[in-house]
């Protein structure tokens, strides 16, 4: 597979001969679809949490008596039936979200969304991204000249200047190999990877 290799100005200066078993695969939605879902459901921490009938605050008065009104008989405004009252079935804060997925699929999965980039045109390749200083200008202007304005970097190595340099920035996001994720794959416009950054998305994925 032939990945375009772009220059400083982000135009296509050459072709970069990329792992067919990372960057070719068949694009096999319903797994995507099912390591997406699980990304993000393993993501969530289950913090939310309702009132049974038992926690709520309420009076245990009869609230009117038995017979005689043509009501339905009521024995305590804590009722689910009742404005105010507790939840029959409600969500704990110790509710487990987590979806296991096995680590073959997972593969099969990354490989086909790099592969399904690289035949949009939305996959690219970079000599090396580095930044003298730790700061935010100088990265903006270059991501500007390259005509990117929503990009995922995977870079072989993230130092501190540039980490500094792209926190900042809204719509990028640099991160190495081992901490690329579907979800980013999927959201961000373009994605570019570093040359020594293939290597390793190929021992992670093929």
């Amino acid at each position: 597979m032939q990945l375009e290799l772009l220059n400083a100005q982000g135009q296509a200066a050459a072709k970069f001969d990329a792992p067919e078993t990372v960057f070719g695969r068949e694009y096999n939605e319903d797994l995507v679809h099912q390591i997406v879902v699980a990304y993000q459901a393993n993501a969530r921490q289950g913090t939310r949490a309702q009132k049974d009938r038992e926690q709520v605050k309420h009076s245990t008065k009869k609230p009117f008596k038995q017979k005689g009104t043509g009501r339905a008989r009521a024995g305590m405004t804590s009722s689910p039936l009742w404005r105010g009252g507790g939840r029959i079935f409600p969500n704990m804060p110790d509710e487990n979200f987590t979806q296991k997925i096995n680590k073959k699929m997972y593969r099969a999965g990354m490989a086909s969304i790099f592969s399904q980039l690289a035949r949009e045109g939305r996959l690219a390749v970079v000599d090396s991204l580095k930044v003298d200083s730790p700061k935010t200008k100088p990265l903006a202007a270059k991501f500007k000249a390259m005509n990117l304005n929503s990009v995922l970097v995977i870079a072989d190595e993230v130092d501190e200047n540039l980490y500094l340099a792209s926190r900042n920035l809204v719509n990028v996001l640099v991160v190495e190999p081992r901490y690329a994720d579907p979800l980013s794959l999927v959201h961000f416009k373009k994605v570019l990877v570093t040359k020594a950054a293939i290597d390793k998305l190929k021992e992670m994925f093929a």
